[in-house]
C-alpha cells in the first residue's frame, strides 16, 4: 500500500495577528479526501503566550465545519442562533449550507488550546440546504492497543448518530506506547491520517506529528503502529471519492467563479437574514478589544478567474 506524505504549513487563522495553525488539507498535492476539504491542526498554545483564538463573525457557504477539540474550550456563535461551547472529545457541526455567519473565541478558562478545524464540501444536490447546528459527544470504544471516538460514520464496531449527506469517517484514535493494531475499513473510501501527537507508522510509512498521510481507495484494513514511549494520537478521515469538481475560496465553497463573487458581495454588503440577506447576524460577539458587531471583512478577489478543482 502506498501512502503519500502531505507536511503542513503555517497559516494565521482569522488575521495576520491571530494564531497560527499547521494546514494539511487543501494543498497542491490534494484539494480533497472523501468530502473533506480542509483541516487545521492548531496547539497545544499557552493562550497567555498566544492570546488565544478570537474569530469574528465571518461567513461559510457550501459546506460543514467541524469543531473537534483535545485540550481547553471555545464558545461558538451563529446566525441561527446556536450558542454553544466546544469541548475535548465532544462533536460540533455546523452545516453552512446557503449560507450562515458564526464566530470563535477560546473561553477565558482555558490555558492550553489544541484541537483541529475540518471542513468537509457538500454535494452538489445539498449546497443549497439551510443552515444547521449539531451537537454529538462519541462514547470511547476500546480496542486491542488503542482507544477510538468514533465522531462521524462508522469504525471498530461504533457508529456516530449523526447524518452526513455524503459518506464520511471521523475518528480520534489514541494508540498506546508500543502498541499495533489493524483496523477495517471501508475500501471504497479513500483515507487521510492526521498525527497529533507522537510518531505513527501508517503501513510502511513513517508519520510526525502534524502530517497527514493519504491512503488511496481499495484497502480493507489500515495497519497503525506506534513505536514511541508515549501515547500517539491520530485523527482518521475517510469518504468514497467526491466526484465534483469545486471552487473554495477563502471561507466560500462555489462550483463557479460567479458563484464565489455572489457570495463575497453579499457578505460585505452586511445584510442580515431579517431583511433577505444570505448570513444573517451573529448575536454576542464581542471581540477582544471590546469591539461589538465587529465582522471579518472578505479579502478582495484574485484578478485571475477561479477555476474549479477536483
Amino acid at each position: 500500500m502506498t501512502v503519500e506524505v502531505i507536511t503542513p504549513r503555517e497559516v494565521p487563522l482569522g488575521g495576520p495577528r491571530a494564531m497560527n495553525v499547521r494546514r494539511t488539507l487543501p494543498t497542491k498535492q490534494r484539494t480533497l479526501i472523501g468530502a473533506w476539504c480542509f483541516a487545521d491542526h492548531y496547539g497545544p498554545d499557552d493562550v497567555s503566550q498566544s492570546g488565544g483564538m478570537d474569530v469574528p463573525p465571518h461567513p461559510h457557504t457550501g459546506l460543514q465545519t467541524v469543531s473537534w477539540l483535545f485540550s481547553g474550550e471555545i464558545e461558538h456563535r451563529d446566525s441561527i442562533g446556536s450558542h454553544a461551547s466546544v469541548l475535548p472529545g465532544e462533536l460540533n457541526l455546523m452545516t453552512a449550507g446557503r449560507g450562515i455567519s458564526h464566530s470563535e473565541v477560546s473561553m477565558p478558562n482555558t490555558r492550553i488550546l489544541h484541537g483541529m478545524q475540518l471542513w468537509v464540501a457538500l454535494p452538489g444536490s445539498a449546497r443549497f440546504t439551510a443552515p444547521d447546528f449539531q451537537h454529538y459527544v462519541p462514547e470511547p470504544v476500546s480496542i486491542d492497543g488503542a482507544t477510538v471516538r468514533v465522531f462521524l460514520g462508522s469504525l471498530a464496531g461504533d457508529t456516530s448518530s449523526v447524518s452526513t449527506f455524503t459518506p464520511l469517517l471521523g475518528a480520534e484514535i489514541v494508540v498506546d506506547a508500543g502498541a499495533s493494531l489493524e483496523l477495517a475499513v471501508d475500501e471504497t473510501f479513500e483515507h487521510g491520517i492526521i498525527v497529533d501527537t507522537g510518531t505513527v507508522d501508517v503501513e510502511n510509512s513513517t508519520l510526525e506529528r502534524a502530517e497527514l498521510g493519504y491512503i488511496p481507495p481499495g484497502s480493507t484494513s489500515l495497519a497503525l503502529r506506534n513505536s514511541g514511549p508515549d501515547e500517539a494520537r491520530v485523527l482518521l478521515l475517510g469518504g468514497p471519492p467526491f466526484g465534483e469538481q469545486v471552487i473554495m475560496w477563502w471561507n466560500f465553497m462555489g462550483r463557479e467563479h460567479e458563484d464565489i463573487e455572489a457570495y463575497r458581495a453579499a457578505w460585505q454588503s452586511g445584510s442580515s437574514h431579517a431583511d433577505g440577506g444570505q448570513f444573517g447576524r451573529v448575536e454576542g460577539y464581542v471581540s477582544k478589544d471590546g469591539t461589538k458587531d465587529f465582522r471579518l471583512p472578505a479579502p478582495e478577489l484574485p484578478n485571475t478567474r477561479l477555476t474549479p478543482r477536483a
